[in-house]
């Protein structure tokens, strides 16, 4: 299961950053090793892009599973890295191997970064939840 720990990246200038953590679910474990070379390219352009704070992934290759979880200025920069590539072609290309994705949004007192990996697959339950 690898795990890429939290990085900062960048400071925060207000005293609440923006967040986005997700989990991407594959359909098949075989999917899991290309999915996983994908991730990484995208957590590296992630780190380097305009108004990130911070950036951490886990990988749970056996089961499928993928966690994300970044900390930005604001919601803009979070659609501006959306939104280049590679992360818009990435995307496009490996929806015919996910099975599930969820994806939460949210404020954060920027003293409390990071958050644990317990309080992001908290967060995302309760999306999961309200979604079903």
């Amino acid at each position: 299961m690898p795990t890429i720990p939290w990085m900062t990246v960048g400071t925060p200038s207000t005293p609440e950053v923006q967040c986005m953590a997700s989990r991407l679910e594959v359909k098949s474990p075989r999917n899991a090793p290309g999915f996983l070379i994908a991730s990484l390219a995208l957590w590296w352009q992630a780190r380097r892009s305009p108004g990130a704070l911070g950036v951490a992934l886990k990988a749970e290759t056996l089961k499928g599973t993928f966690w994300t979880y970044s900390a930005w200025t604001d919601k803009s920069a979070i659609y501006a890295y959306a939104g280049a590539e590679p992360h818009k072609s990435t995307v496009e290309r490996k929806r015919k191997v996910m099975q599930e994705a969820t994806f939460v949004f949210f404020t954060a007192p920027a003293d409390e970064l990071p958050m644990s990996w317990d309080e992001i697959r908290r967060r995302i339950a309760e999306q999961r939840e309200s979604a079903h």
